[in-house]
Order: C-alpha cells, then structure tokens, then sequence
C-alpha cells in the first residue's frame, strides 16, 4: 500500500526548511510531524527557537514554527513501507521541490533530519541553497546522545540563519 505524506509547513516568509525523508508511523497516524513520543524534534527546535513547541498541538505549533521563518517538509511525497525505519522504504516519490522556489521564495538554507533525507542534499545545494546534514532526531537514531543531536543542530541552526553562511 503507498503511503502519503504530509505538506510543507511553509509560508512565504520562511528562510529555513527542515528537511525530514518521510513521517513515521505514529506520525502518519497522528497525521502531524513527528508525532512519535522520543522523536527529539520538537525538544530540540523548542530549544532552537526559545517556545515551548513540544507542548503544544499540531497547527499551534506550526505557527509558531512559521513565526521564526522555519519551514517542515519531507523529501518524500509518498512511499511503500512497513513500519517507520527509512531503510524499509521501497517505491520512494520525491515531492515537488520545483514548486519550492515558489511557495517559500526566502528560502536561502536547507537543514536535512538525518542521512536518509541527507541523499537530496546534493539536489538542493546545486539549486543554490546552502544546506547541511544533521544527525536524525529520530529514537531509531539511539547511538548519539540528545545533547549531542542538540549541539550538532544548534551549530548548524545558527550558521545557517546567519546571512552570511556558508557550506
């Protein structure tokens, strides 16, 4: 059975995207972005962005991303999977980046949730966006410690949102 994913959280202010590769299943069945209860997302981008993100809902959440220019999509529109590890993924389809350019027009940088979303790094740094890989937020990533993942975002986080970033 194919399954879909979810759209951008995305306006047109955004100038940073958070690149996920596709929703878990306790995403697909919350039908929110990562939903699953030790995914550190949401601590770690409540951290980032200074709002207590991780306790709050779906849309409430998402405009406070919004607020902070942030931006959430996945590399994948769809797939076939069992499970949620991003190895059983088979029958991958890419969403519409080209679309990209135009709905979050700002967007200058890309930040990848693991290397599964990292393997279209390459795709968006030669569109010209300045990108970085970070390592996945989720459970299924238990070989590095949380502090660890919040460092390694933060880094990154703060030297893509500085305008003079670079690769």
């Amino acid at each position: 059975m194919t399954l879909r994913g979810f759209g951008p959280v995305i306006d047109r202010r955004s100038e940073v995207l958070i690149l996920g590769s596709f929703p878990g299943a306790a995403s697909l069945a919350a039908g929110c972005y990562y939903a699953h209860p030790r995914n550190q997302f949401w601590p770690i981008l409540s951290a980032l962005l200074g709002e207590p993100l991780a306790e709050l809902e779906p849309e409430p959440r998402y405009r406070r991303v919004r607020a902070h220019r942030v931006a959430i999509w996945d590399v994948l529109a769809a797939c076939e999977r069992e499970g949620s590890l991003d190895a059983d993924i088979r029958a991958p389809a890419a969403n519409d980046f080209d679309a990209l350019r135009r709905i979050g027009p700002r967007i200058r940088a890309v930040m990848f949730n693991g290397r599964a979303a990292g393997r279209f790094e390459r795709r968006f740094a030669d569109a010209g966006y300045v990108t970085r890989v970070l390592p996945s937020t989720s459970p299924a990533h238990a070989g590095m410690r949380a502090g660890d993942k919040l460092r390694a975002w933060r880094e990154a986080f703060e030297a893509l949102r500085d305008p003079g970033a670079r690769r």
